[in-house]
């Protein structure tokens, strides 16, 4: 069974970037869509971004151009990079699997862990 554990989070000032790590334990880690979501306060989860089993990326209308996924598999890991942040890209953020398709959300009974908190303020 899979586990996900996330960091990278901080305080970061409008403008500013972080790169958060998804590190996975478990095995069949490659054979999965993996997403990165969000989730604000007082807001439900949203999905941020996904990088498929073959690679395919997915990103929310709200961080293209600024969010990048990858993935190293080797290491088990996805990273996102995220620049020129913004105040409303403050929220925990989760990684978890994608198992409908990358873009189709974390599935009816997602799995959450503590997750990375991000926090976007002068």
């Amino acid at each position: 069974q899979v586990q996900f554990a996330e960091s990278g989070g901080g305080l970061v000032q409008p403008g500013g970037s972080l790169r958060l790590s998804c590190v996975a334990s478990g095995s069949g880690f490659n054979h999965y869509h993996i997403g990165w979501f969000r989730q604000a306060p007082g807001r439900a989860h949203e999905e941020v971004s996904c990088i498929g089993s073959n690679g395919v990326t997915y990103y929310h209308d709200s961080v293209k151009g600024r969010f990048t996924i990858s993935r190293d598999s080797a290491k088990d890991t996805v990273y996102l990079q995220m620049t020129s942040l913004k105040p409303e890209d403050t929220a925990i953020y989760h990684c978890a699997f994608a198992p409908l398709g990358c873009g189709l959300g974390a599935g009816p009974l997602p799995r959450w862990n503590q997750g990375t908190q991000v926090t976007v303020s002068s």
